[in-house]
């Protein structure tokens, strides 16, 4: 299937024709969680930000190698060269051994991405299970002379590769920025320049993760795992680099330092960021201690929850927005956005009914040319950059012409529904990566069920406030008779339902 993808290309700055190294498949690689705790809302972005590429590459017709790795080793609780790291130290608290942290985590991510329906990924890596890669790519760096040891640790020299090659390309930073950047820590004597990072950390006696290497026994930098796995699965070079643009530094920008001082040259052709989860005006992280995890979204058990949300409510939500813009936290977007669903999902129905053989009395007026100018429109938008927003805009439009069927204002072949339903089905279903939420669809119609009742009582008070008792009886004696007790109060009326 031939489609002209444009992806915005955080290297370059602009959106770029997406062409692959290799004809007919595509190798992608992207930044999965620190198993040390549930995962939150800022976690959920890129996974669904990058489950649609995924989706949307393999309807294309690739073959898709997407490696998404789970950091359980080397991401250090202040910065990549200082601190306990993350996992260790959650295990020294809890009296766990590490790995039982973070399987224990692992699993959990596993669940909620299931829940949030993110196809899983073709590979998905362990750094602790990827230590020999790492020490070779360290002793690499090390050969080509941009990284020195020190004291049985190892740092990349970023000022060497700065003037060999450069340092910052990615971020648009430069060596005087990244310099002042780097705040001092104590105990950092070891390393040359303020600016350098750990390749390689020697362990102090009291860190429980450690493993023997020709520098000390010790654990490998944050940063070295992404280059050496992904050059294990993918390969030199590979098509995409994804993850959120907190990342973009110094993570992904150690990373391009790291491919090119070991090998020469780049290791990927196209770098790809998600933007923010905020809420209140700040980013959404652990770091901030202001974050809720998916479990507590699906529960609704956080302080900042007015309700639960179910998964697909949390997937339509990020769907909503562009991957490239912020997205801020609220309960108002959040219930906008499970309505959103619930009327797409309606329209689904309906439209199913009508692609099964429901007939209309009257002549066709949806036409096969409206449902080739839906298909056209969602691919134009998913191929601007993927643009997921419009994409939904165009079902919008959808469930307005569903509507019209419904309503008998107008008729459909069984021919165009099936190719309707077909359209509807692969935009919403296959690549959006939707479910159909009964959970959405059943609030909404509990919301017009008492809306229904609420109208008849009105017009119970009405017919009293007319004297019209035949009337106002009848109403009350029907919907008792359907299960329902009406009481009269000083303020007007109350309801409930006898189930």
């Amino acid at each position: 299937m031939e489609q002209n993808l444009l992806i915005y290309n955080t290297l370059s700055r602009r959106k770029e024709l997406f062409r692959p190294l290799h004809e007919g498949r595509v190798g992608m690689y992207v930044c999965g969680p620190t198993v040390y705790g549930d995962a939150h809302l800022g976690h959920a972005r890129p996974a669904i930000t990058f489950d649609l590429l995924f989706r949307y590459l393999q309807h294309l017709g690739y073959k898709v190698r997407y490696v998404r790795n789970i950091t359980d080793v080397g991401h250090l609780e202040h910065d990549a060269d200082e601190g306990e790291d993350k996992i260790a130290k959650k295990a020294r608290l809890e009296q766990l051994e590490p790995m039982e942290v973070a399987q224990y985590y692992t699993n959990r991510f596993h669940e909620a991405m299931a829940a949030l329906n993110c196809l899983p990924p073709s590979i998905e890596p362990h750094a602790t299970g990827h230590i020999i890669e790492q020490q070779q790519l360290v002793q690499q760096i090390l050969d080509n002379g941009y990284a020195y040891e020190s004291n049985g640790s190892v740092y990349f020299d970023v000022e060497k590769y700065d003037k060999a090659y450069k340092y910052g390309i990615l971020s648009g930073r430069n060596l005087d920025e990244v310099k002042d950047a780097s705040r001092e820590l104590d105990g950092v004597g070891e390393k040359r320049r303020q600016a350098d990072f750990a390749l390689w950390k020697k362990a102090q006696p009291e860190h429980i993760m450690r493993w023997p290497s020709p520098w000390s026994d010790g654990f490998p930098g944050w940063h070295c795992e992404c280059t050496a796995m992904g050059r294990k699965y993918l390969g030199a070079h590979f098509d995409i680099h994804g993850g959120g643009m907190d990342l973009i530094f110094p993570h992904h920008e150690c990373e391009i330092a790291q491919a090119v001082a070991s090998q020469g040259d780049q290791m990927v052709h196209y770098w790809m960021h998600n933007n923010m989860i905020t809420i209140e005006g700040k980013k959404m992280g652990k770091s901030y201690n202001n974050f809720i995890t998916l479990p507590q979204f699906f529960s609704g058990q956080h302080e900042k929850l007015s309700q639960p949300y179910s998964p697909m409510t949390i997937r339509f939500f990020i769907l909503q927005a562009h991957y490239r813009s912020t997205v801020d936290f609220g309960n108002d977007a959040l219930q906008a956005a499970e309505k959103g669903l619930a009327r797409l999902m309606e329209g689904w129905k309906t439209l199913k009914r009508f692609a099964e053989g429901q007939k209309v009395k009257g002549q066709p007026q949806v036409e096969m040319k409206q449902v080739d100018e839906l298909r056209q429109n969602c691919y134009d938008a998913l191929n601007d950059d993927l643009n997921s927003p419009i994409v939904i805009s165009h079902l919008f439009d959808a469930c307005r012409i569903i509507n019209t069927l419904a309503d008998k204002k107008a008729s459909i072949t069984a021919e165009v529904a099936q190719a309707f339903a077909e359209v509807f089905h692969t935009f919403a279903f296959d690549i959006l990566g939707l479910t159909e939420d009964k959970g959405a669809t059943s609030k909404a119609r509990e919301e017009a069920f008492g809306a229904v009742v609420n109208m008849l009582l009105e017009q119970r008070m009405q017919a009293k406030a007319e004297k019209n008792w035949a009337l106002s009886d009848k109403i009350r004696d029907d919907l008792a008779a359907l299960g329902f007790e009406v009481k009269d109060t000083k303020d007007g009326y109350a309801w409930t339902l006898n189930k």
